[in-house]
């Protein structure tokens, strides 16, 4: 092996790698600050030129088909070292090219039309009810939990995500709520059973309606909560309130403009909305090939400024922005160890090259949030300035008084969830 040992040579400077090829040969790469210590095998001689040829995708692919072993250490470990010298390998000349071509063409790769918003939903989110129940929270949660210390268990963060955002949303009993992408409906559920709301859900996964339509059900709220698969651009009522969790990511920058339009449409006069979406620090940029092709196709977390644009452009207020910075790292931590722990019934379930795929997806993921430049934010938008108090003030009186109506109700979920997954 002459290039792939050629590309480390010059990019790991913090860490060590040791790299055993098919030939039996051993090479060493050592940086010059400390750093994890990974060893790798690769079986298939091909690899040689295949990954300093698009190192990002076949990197990934060749871990998923098991061509490239990991021998000491484990798939986060090897993305952790990459992402501490992430900096080297993006300056490789095939990655800037992958990287300029795809900038290029990522308006297209990003278009998302109703038909295929709906095809790309599928793809991730109809992988099966069961598969995520495994891993997710007791409420199945999939976007970034709250952290206030670091220490909460899962359940705990998520709880207070919804908390947050709910005190955020300065609901009113009776108001008509929308929530654009509700998942398996238990941000919905939570809504309609603490602050006693009216909600009204809406997916593009067929899976994920079916579930979240019979915890409405079994927990009783089939009359505050509807859900429905639909796409937000065929929406014509006006609410309240509007909540988006986790939804933006598959909006596409080509439709950014489009988004905030509607959320804008269907606001009434004295709405308020909160988007919460993955971002970061850096400038415009494109999905990773890996998870553009295997996990996301479609997707784009939008950076600060291209958001802003369309925000701005809707003629809505930005009223307030929160950035949550490490809180999806330590989200996925938990996500990871808990599917880590269950690895051997998602190879059952599926096979193996799916389970590595989701492991190399949820370690790549975390070292994003706590290496890289991924972070989180809420933004809290209204039709009028006036619309919420003036400071931040009121939001931990909002959140306590959320939290002291709400054990019951998240018993009553919880159960009712338990019920519909039996029953499956």
């Amino acid at each position: 092996m002459r290039l792939l040992p050629r590309m480390l040579e010059r990019a790991i400077r913090r860490g060590r790698l040791t790299l055993h090829a098919p030939n039996g040969a051993r090479h060493e790469f050592e940086g010059a600050e400390p750093g994890p210590h990974v060893t790798i095998r690769i079986t298939d001689p091909s690899l040689d030129w295949k990954i300093p040829l698009n190192p990002e995708l076949r990197a990934a692919e060749a871990y998923m088909d098991g061509t490239l072993r990991i021998e000491d250490g484990d798939a986060y470990a090897l993305l952790e070292l990459v992402f501490l010298n992430k900096r080297q390998f993006d300056m490789t000349p095939a990655q800037v090219f992958w990287n300029s071509l795809a900038r290029g063409f990522r308006r297209w790769l990003q278009y998302n039309p109703v038909s295929r918003a709906r095809r790309n939903a599928g793809h991730h989110y109809d992988t099966g009810n069961a598969f995520y129940r495994m891993w997710l929270d007791a409420d199945m949660q999939y976007s970034c939990a709250y952290f206030p210390t670091g220490e909460e268990t899962l359940e705990e963060a998520q709880i207070l995500k919804k908390r947050h955002i709910a005190a955020k949303m300065g609901l009113k009993p009776g108001q008509k709520v929308l929530d654009i992408g509700c998942g398996w409906g238990g941000m919905a559920l939570y809504l309609a059973s603490v602050a006693d709301v009216e909600v009204t859900g809406i997916t593009l996964s067929e899976q994920q309606l079916a579930v979240a339509q019979a915890r409405a059900r079994a927990a009783g709220l089939e009359d505050r909560v509807r859900f429905e698969l639909r796409d937000y651009r065929q929406l014509g009522e006006t609410f309240d309130r509007v909540v988006s969790v986790g939804m933006l990511e598959h909006v596409g920058i080509t439709h950014l403009g489009e988004y905030f339009m509607k959320v804008r449409d269907v606001l009434k006069p004295d709405g308020v909305a909160l988007i919460h979406s993955i971002s970061g620090k850096s400038p415009p940029g494109v999905t990773g090939p890996f998870l553009r092709k295997y996990i996301f196709p479609g997707g784009y977390a939008p950076s600060v400024s291209e958001t802003m644009l369309c925000v701005e452009r809707s003629g809505l207020w930005l009223l307030d922005m929160e950035i949550l910075r490490v809180h999806y790292a330590l989200t996925l931590r938990h996500w990871r160890d808990r599917f880590m722990a269950r690895r051997d019934e998602v190879v059952r379930m599926y096979d193996e090259r799916f389970a590595r795929m989701w492991e190399f997806y949820l370690a790549a993921c975390e070292c994003a949030f706590r290496y890289g430049s991924s972070h989180v934010f809420q933004m809290q938008l209204a039709r009028e300035r006036d619309a919420m108090p003036l400071t931040r003030d009121y939001i931990p009186e909002v959140e306590r008084a959320l939290a002291a109506r709400e054990a019951q109700a998240i018993r009553q979920i919880e159960s009712a969830t338990d019920k519909v997954f039996e029953a499956a």
